[in-house]
């Protein structure tokens, strides 16, 4: 299989995992708020309601705020299911890159102490890699012997090792791109998050205006529950956003320590082992 395919393989494994971690994070996120959450703030809701109720005209009743309360509405839920979601992608590439560096600890180029490889073996060295893989299926596909693969091929083609240490160099800095643009729709969350917060502060906000004829008459509990609901929906917007950002920025140092390992291994166990001869280094020089 070739790495082109490979790549198309794991873009559609990721797909189906991105849309299966949607599908389960609003399954389970919905079902603890239907079976949880609400139910118990409704009854805390009553509770508190009963209190208030028994305390009228007396030093005012002043109920505590609670979790449940503070986690009850849509845009909570929306939040959660978002996080969860953005989540379910961040282990799956946290596990990828694991698998990644997993693989470092394997030797690919199969040489004796203190021998070199010169252009004319390369593509042995390349026949031999790629029957290896063929029967590795755990190590196919994988990032690290791509680019040695790479290297072999374009030292036997160039006979040069500035023209491997460049091509190393190339690989790795499109894969830094590449797995830095699969970051967008964990960003795109990212982003998401404070944003559903903040209608649920419009929502609450517009609520608590339209019952604002009922507060001049001395009702006020609808424009206080309501404006709860503006304040609550960003406060918990906001610390989720916080939380996801940490993990994010924990991949992508995961990411960026991949890709210089990978640089380091090609360095030190790839081209520092490739030697031209001295004969051909003098017939380029006259050339």
């Amino acid at each position: 299989m070739s790495r082109k395919n490979i790549k198309y393989t794991l873009f559609a494994k990721e797909n189906f995992v991105q849309l299966l971690g949607l599908i389960l994070s609003f399954a389970v996120i919905h079902a603890i708020y239907t079976l949880h959450i609400r139910p118990k703030a409704e009854t805390i809701t009553i509770t508190q309601q009963v209190l208030r109720e028994q305390d009228s005209g007396k030093d005012g009743y002043v109920p505590e705020r609670n979790i449940y309360i503070i986690l009850k509405n849509y845009e909570q839920e929306s939040c959660f299911v978002l996080l969860s979601w953005a989540m379910t992608i961040i282990i799956y590439k946290l596990f990828l890159v694991y698998k990644e560096k997993k693989v470092m600890g394997e030797t690919f180029v199969d040489i004796e102490r203190g021998e070199r490889i010169i252009p004319q073996e390369a593509l042995s060295h390349c026949k031999h890699l790629e029957s290896r893989l063929q029967n590795r299926p755990d190590i196919i596909g994988k990032l690290l012997p791509s680019v040695i693969l790479t290297g072999l091929y374009r030292f036997h083609s160039t006979h040069s090792i500035q023209d491997v240490s460049q091509a190393v160099r190339e690989i790795s800095e499109s894969e830094a791109d590449r797995l830095d643009s699969d970051l967008s729709l964990v960003r795109y969350i990212a982003w998401a998050i404070p944003s559903v917060g903040f209608i649920g502060t419009v929502r609450g906000i517009g609520e608590a205006l339209a019952q604002a004829d009922r507060a001049i008459r001395g009702d006020i509990q609808g424009v206080t529950n309501s404006l709860g609901l503006a304040f609550n929906s960003t406060f918990v917007a906001l610390v989720l956003s916080i939380f996801l950002m940490y993990f994010i920025h924990l991949l992508q140092s995961r990411q960026e320590s991949l890709i210089f390992d990978i640089e380091e291994y090609c360095r030190g166990k790839l081209i520092a082992v490739m030697k031209i001869p001295h004969q051909e280094e003098t017939e380029v020089t006259f050339s």
